[in-house]
């Protein structure tokens, strides 16, 4: 089973490749929805905030208060570490979960939607890494027109993350989005064709 690691920034387009690939029926793990999982009620996940942070980050239906875990973590650097390093490892043993359930599906190819794939060190579990790479004069540009955000905005966004040339260097695969979606739909045929629609010859 090839492990497809998909990464991009914010306004990269990463979220329409990820569509291209859906449309062929190719199976992904979306590490957001997992993070959500993890802290449903009931769950160690939610049990272990509960312990972190009080009982004012739970609503008294049971359920996570993210604006209230939001208000104590957005501040502080040191408790939003905490978080992170509290639910990394429930979300990486539910990750390890589907992914075995994937395997034991022998499909051919599985991708890995995960915001910090590069900056949480997934992609070293990965075997390939592909980027959506535009730069980030095109990131403002796209963020200023999609969320009308002014440019002082759209850069504090983008200043937030890592950014994206750095990630080239991890890059097995860099899939240019600057120009159309044409461009971009012809890279990703490409892709198909050459390296993902092969490995299902055999099935």
């Amino acid at each position: 089973m090839l492990k497809i690691g998909l990464t991009g920034g914010i306004a990269s387009g990463k979220s329409t490749v990820l569509s291209y690939f859906k449309d062929k029926h190719i199976p992904f793990i979306d590490a957001d929805v997992v993070a959500r999982e993890v802290v449903e009620p009931g769950t160690p996940g939610l049990e272990a905030i509960r312990d972190l942070f009080g009982e004012s980050v739970i609503h008294h239906d049971g359920t996570l208060n993210r604006e209230a875990l939001g208000q104590i973590v957005f501040y502080d650097e040191e408790k939003r570490q905490q978080l992170n390093t509290c639910i990394h490892g429930f979300i990486r043993q539910r990750i390890d979960t589907l992914t075995a359930h994937y395997e034991s599906q022998l499909v051919p190819v599985l991708i890995y939607d995960i915001p910090l794939l590069i900056e949480g060190k997934w992609y070293e579990h990965l075997d390939t890494v592909w980027l959506v790479y535009v730069s980030p004069k095109v990131q403002v540009q796209r963020l200023m027109e999609r969320n009308g955000y002014s440019k002082q905005d759209a850069l504090a966004r983008i200043d937030s993350q890592m950014p994206i040339d750095d990630k080239k260097s991890y890059a097995d695969v860099i899939i240019d989005n600057n120009g159309s979606i044409q461009d971009l739909k012809t890279q990703l045929e490409q892709l198909w064709y050459t390296v993902l629609k092969p490995l299902y010859i055999d099935i």
